[in-house]
């Protein structure tokens, strides 16, 4: 890997610089109901400077720059030392685009790719059951055939942003006759179609942050043939790359969030003297660092593999688990250096950055557990990168 940088590379870095310097998103971006113009404005912003969808083909709303990493690290770390978002975490940016890519038709990518990733559609993901979370080729929610729409009946749940999302793209037995792992299709789904029933979960995380979680009942639910993305009954085939793209996707910006983190201790006292200065958080801090830019690494050479179209092999199967780890850790000593004031929930005068580290912290302990569980990823890695024999089943009576 060649990570020098050259005279135009040092020129592209300016440009970037100028461009988060005289362009800043408002406080209140993100996927909170109402009006999302400030949002959309400031995603499109990016994308015609090239900043945000910056490899997507132009003729499905991207930038159409060809794949470059040291473009990407560049604009990371410019936007990350600025504390600005570059483009927008979400669902369907950074899994159902890629998706799209690769299995849609071209009708579902120019209609679809282009407003999800300017913000204008939300996108949740109907995976997980009651009775189908890691095993989740066992799911049972179904579609019936009626002339050209099917009829969708069953219940997702861990439906994240469900009640902030226009379509979901959702996992549905077509061919009930099928094998576990067959039989399965991926559809585009408007949330607003008769029949969708969503009811938010209370969650130990209260009203803090944006992230939901929610339950989904659908009963008699018509949605075309057409939004059948690939072939049908080979939905799994493409739930697993949408997967590799959320496990992807949870190792970006850990370098982000760590700077913030640097912040924090900078500006946080004790006993009138910065946090930063404390040689027991100081070291906590390093030890971190070291795995943040580990991970950073790490996801350069993932980029590499995307850019060469090669498989990163058992390379690819840590991420989820090291990522989601660090981030947990990195909210705990953010909430350590604040002391009494890291147990606020509620909105306080006391609170720092909204409660945007209480909201971290329980957020990231969740998806130690969703997106397939810790103990779950572990086995991935031991058995499919590891070769290691499967873990033995209980014998039968």
């Amino acid at each position: 890997m060649d990570l020098e940088f050259d005279a135009r590379y040092d020129e592209f870095r300016n440009q970037v610089r100028d461009f988060v310097a005289n362009n800043r998103p408002p406080l209140n971006f993100g996927l909170s109901d109402g009006d999302n113009t400030d949002r959309v404005a400031w995603l499109k912003l990016q994308i015609e400077h090239g900043y945000w969808a910056r490899t997507i083909p132009k003729e499905y709303g991207g930038y159409g720059a060809a794949p470059d990493l040291l473009e990407t690290v560049i604009m990371d770390e410019e936007f990350n030392k600025a504390g600005v978002t570059r483009g927008m975490m979400a669902q369907g940016p950074s899994m159902l685009v890629p998706t799209l890519l690769s299995h849609g038709t071209e009708e579902q990518r120019k209609r679809w790719i282009g407003p999800t990733l300017r913000g204008e559609v939300i996108w949740c993901q109907g995976y997980s059951e009651p009775g189908s979370g890691s095993d989740l080729a066992s799911l049972q929610t179904r579609a019936s055939e009626d002339g050209d729409d099917f009829i969708i009946n069953g219940q997702k749940i861990w439906t994240s942003t469900a009640d902030k999302s226009q379509m979901c793209f959702i996992l549905v037995r077509t061919e009930p006759d099928a094998k576990k792992h067959e039989g399965i299709s991926y559809i585009l789904l408007p949330m607003d179609a008769p029949g969708i029933d969503v009811q938010p979960l209370r969650t130990m995380s209260g009203d803090i942050g944006e992230n939901s979680f929610n339950q989904v009942f659908f009963t008699d639910v018509r949605v075309p043939k057409a939004n059948v993305v690939g072939k049908r009954g080979e939905g799994w085939k493409i739930a697993n790359t949408t997967l590799k793209h959320e496990r992807s996707s949870l190792n970006a910006n850990a370098e982000g969030t760590l700077m913030r983190l640097a912040r924090l201790m900078n500006r946080e006292t004790i006993n009138g003297v910065p946090a930063m200065a404390s040689p027991v958080y100081r070291d906590r801090l390093m030890k971190l660092q070291a795995r943040a830019l580990s991970m950073k690494y790490h996801s350069m050479r993932m980029l590499t593999c995307t850019l060469k179209d090669e498989s990163p092999g058992v390379a690819g199967l840590i991420v989820k688990l090291q990522n989601c780890q660090l981030n947990f850790d990195m909210a705990a000593l953010a909430i350590d250096v604040m002391g009494e004031l890291g147990a606020l929930y509620d909105p306080s005068k006391y609170e720092r950055e909204r409660g945007y580290w209480q909201a971290h912290s329980i957020f990231s302990l969740g998806l130690i557990i969703g997106g397939g569980t810790a103990q779950i990823q572990k086995n991935i890695i031991a058995e499919r990168g590891l070769g290691m024999p499967r873990e033995p089943k209980p014998a039968k009576a």
